[in-house]
């Protein structure tokens, strides 16, 4: 049981990482791709457009509290 509560530990730790916001929108992010996909419609832009906007909510919350420094 050791054993696999360490593996789910490991992949929690490279998949969420430090930041859960940035994990749940790169999910999002694919699924609505795969969605726009599996429709037939051009999905291309979605994880571009993903990647900038969780980027950007991520830098935005890192620098949030540093203001004084």
């Amino acid at each position: 049981m050791r054993h696999i509560r360490a593996f789910g530990a490991f992949w929690w730790d490279f998949v969420v990482g430090d930041d859960w916001r940035v994990a749940v929108g790169v999910a999002i992010g694919l699924g609505l791709s795969a969605f726009l996909a599996q429709r037939g419609l051009a999905a291309w832009w979605v994880l571009p457009v993903t990647v900038a906007l969780v980027f950007g909510v991520s830098l935005r919350h890192s620098t949030r509290g540093n203001r004084g420094s």
